[in-house]
Parts: structure tokens; C-alpha cells; sequence
């Protein structure tokens, strides 16, 4: 059997003149902070990811998330650093938008987050009403992106998007207009495309904030290899090359300089 080990977040505060505690707890707030901690382990394609177990007691809320080992050791490591350094700039977006929520959370609420691992060499992180976990906001800018690879679903009921599995980044989600959709005439599904996407990307590391991607323009394209196709643009090519006098385009390239 493999191998587990656990996250540990505490919540303590108060809601009105009672502690927090699992009997107040709201369900959306259990929700949130499933999500928050999911993103924590797992910032980036979450399709493979092994099972995370649960549990919720009191003390004042107790959540208790149980997965594979390997991961809680390489959490703990990104904990300590967080710990350490106080800061969260150099997170993947998911992991540090994650810590985010739970500092704007704790100032809104005037809750406390407690958060360690089962490692014993875990450092505990607290993030409450006095603390400043926040990335700094000049890190982000606005890019272009293409993106290629096999589209597994699109549509919406409310925020359409478009699934691309796409080499080394896994499944990215881009934010679509339903019209575009609804005007696209050939299915897209199970199909390869480029997407060309805006978002923000890093300036520092080149991270793509992957939530942030809206849709730009549907690129068809072919990865068969096709010799003909080939041939075409050689013998295209080879035409208007053979009208180019060769030392007199050279010299254009290179421009005349007089010693």
C-alpha cells in the first residue's frame, strides 16, 4: 500500500459572539477551503492526481486531508519556504492564489488559519488579520499565447470555455464567448487546433496564470506529414528565387558601408 502522509488546517475565530467551530460552519466554506487546499498540493494538472481522503472535526474546525506521501513531503518543503522568507512570489499561481484566498478570507472574517503537515520537520504557517501574503502585483502582465493540442470539451452553461490538452502544460481551460461556439460549424471535439489566448503570464519566471486565459481565435491545423504539400511550396519557392540576382540582394541585405 502507498505511502500517505496529511495536510492539517486549523480554523479558529469567531462568528458573532460564538467561536467557530464545525456545527457553524458553513458548507460553501468547507467547499472553499477543499479547493484552496486541493490547489496547494496539486497547482497544476489535477486529472492524475492521486486520491486526497477527508476528514472534518472539531478543534475549533479541523480539516484533515490525507493523500500520497511524496506529495506532502514536497509541500512541506514549499511550506517551510514560505515560512521562512514570508513571501509567496516565487509559487505557481494556483498555489499562491490558494494562500491568497485564505489571507483574504482571515481579514474579512477575522479568522486564523493554521496550516501544517504531518513531516516532522514541518514548519506551521498561520495566516490571519496581521499577516501580508500577497503577491507582488507588478510580477503579472498581460501576453499573447498559442496554444496546440486535442480539445476535450467545450461549451457552458453560464462561462464557456474550451479544454485543450496540450503538451507539458496538461489540460488548459480557455474562457470563450458561446457565440463563437455556437457559430463553429465542424465539431471540435476529440480534435487537434491552436487556440490563439490572451493572459497573464509571469514576467519573471514566464508561469502562465492558467485561470486567466480568454479566447482570441480557433487555428485549424494538420501535424500529417504531406510530401505534396512540400513539393508546392519548393517549386514556389525555387520560382521566385531564380528571379533574384543573387550579389545584388546580398549587398541590399548586408548595405553598403564606405571604409
Amino acid at each position: 500500500m502507498e505511502k500517505q502522509g496529511y495536510i492539517e488546517l486549523i480554523i479558529t475565530g469567531k462568528k458573532g459572539i460564538l467561536d467557530v467551530k464545525s456545527e457553524n460552519y458553513d458548507i460553501r466554506e468547507i467547499i472553499s477551503d477543499i479547493q484552496q487546499v486541493e490547489n496547494l498540493l496539486f497547482p497544476g494538472d489535477k486529472i492524475n492526481r492521486p486520491l486526497i481522503s477527508y476528514k472534518l472535526e472539531n478543534g475549533s474546525v479541523k480539516h484533515t486531508f490525507i493523500t500520497s506521501l511524496q506529495y506532502i513531503i514536497g509541500f512541506t518543503a514549499i511550506l517551510n519556504q514560505v515560512v521562512d522568507i514570508k513571501s509567496i512570489d516565487f509559487l505557481d499561481y494556483n498555489t499562491a492564489k490558494a494562500i491568497e484566498t485564505f489571507q483574504e478570507t482571515a481579514i474579512k472574517k477575522d479568522l486564523s488559519y493554521f496550516i501544517r503537515t504531518s513531516q516532522p520537520n514541518s514548519n506551521q504557517m498561520i495566516i490571519d488579520k496581521t499577516t501580508l501574503f500577497y503577491r507582488t502585483e507588478i510580477v503579472w502582465a498581460d501576453s499573447e499565447f498559442y496554444f496546440y493540442g486535442k480539445i476535450t470539451n467545450a461549451g457552458g452553461k453560464d462561462k464557456a470555455n474550451v479544454h485543450l490538452v496540450v503538451n507539458e502544460l496538461g489540460t488548459v481551460i480557455i474562457q470563450t464567448p458561446s457565440r463563437i461556439l455556437e457559430e463553429m460549424e465542424n465539431n471540435i471535439l476529440y480534435r487537434y487546433y491552436g487556440i490563439r489566448a490572451i493572459g497573464k503570464q509571469n514576467s519573471e519566471t514566464g508561469e502562465i496564470d492558467k485561470s486567466s486565459l480568454k479566447f482570441l481565435d480557433l487555428i485549424d491545423y494538420n501535424t500529417k506529414y504531406d510530401e505534396d504539400y512540400l513539393k508546392r511550396l519548393r517549386k514556389k519557392a525555387m520560382g521566385w528565387l531564380q528571379n533574384i540576382k543573387s550579389e545584388e540582394w546580398l549587398n541590399e541585405i548586408r548595405g553598403r558601408f564606405n571604409a
